[in-house]
């Protein structure tokens, strides 16, 4: 009787899959980068000394241009109630070019500013003495969306960043990109900011909307 012949294993040889697949695991793991949030990047004032408390500053209200933000997301601008904060980047930024009550050194920065920037000067006797005095204040309550506040704090932002890049010729998005990491660009960003301080309080927030 003839024998049969054995054929080989039609079977593939699963046991090494799971060594493989481990392994691509870790190398996946070990070489992804996971994005972290970094939140928002703003420098703190140092902790206060209850022995020394720092002195009270009076500030003229003309000098405070003031935000309020409700538990609905609605704003109070200067008294005046709007739904949303379009456009409110162009009225801080012509609240911080106001020379209502100039001194000799304010004076001095008027004359430093390009054309461009002088042609945007008021000289409104009831809105801010001079860039020097002007601050920016946002307020909200517990109920405030962060996303709101975000949205309203960028623009204060982004009306100091629109003068500081106007200052050397540069677009708003340019000058916010530069890094400070050589001396050109820490020129460019010392002179944008030089008299006019990005002064935009954070007031703590009302209770109301908790």
């Amino acid at each position: 009787m003839a024998r049969k012949k054995n054929r080989p294993s039609q079977e593939v040889n699963a046991g090494s899959m799971a060594d493989i697949a481990f392994l691509l695991l870790i190398f996946f793991l070990v070489t992804t980068t996971i994005a972290s949030d970094k939140g928002i990047l703003n420098v703190l004032p140092p902790k206060l000394d209850p022995n020394n408390p720092p002195p009270e500053i009076d500030k003229n209200e003309r000098n405070i241009f003031n935000i309020l933000i409700n538990a609905n997301d609605q704003l109070l601008v200067e008294g005046e109630f709007r739904d949303n904060p379009d456009g409110l980047d162009e009225e801080i930024k012509l609240f911080v070019l106001n020379f209502g009550l100039p001194n000799d050194e304010a004076t001095t920065l008027y004359n430093s500013l390009p054309a461009s920037l002088k042609a945007q000067v008021k000289r409104d006797a009831e809105s801010s003495d001079h860039p020097g005095e002007a601050v920016v204040s946002i307020k909200t309550n517990r109920g405030t969306s962060y996303d709101k506040y975000l949205e309203v704090f960028d623009l204060a932002k982004k009306a100091y960043f629109d003068i500081y890049a106007e200052r050397v010729n540069l677009g708003t998005d340019e000058y916010r990109a530069l890094t400070g990491q050589d001396d050109a660009e820490r020129a460019l960003m010392d002179r944008g900011k030089e008299g006019i301080p990005m002064a935009i309080s954070i007031a703590e927030p009302d209770k109301i909307g908790s």
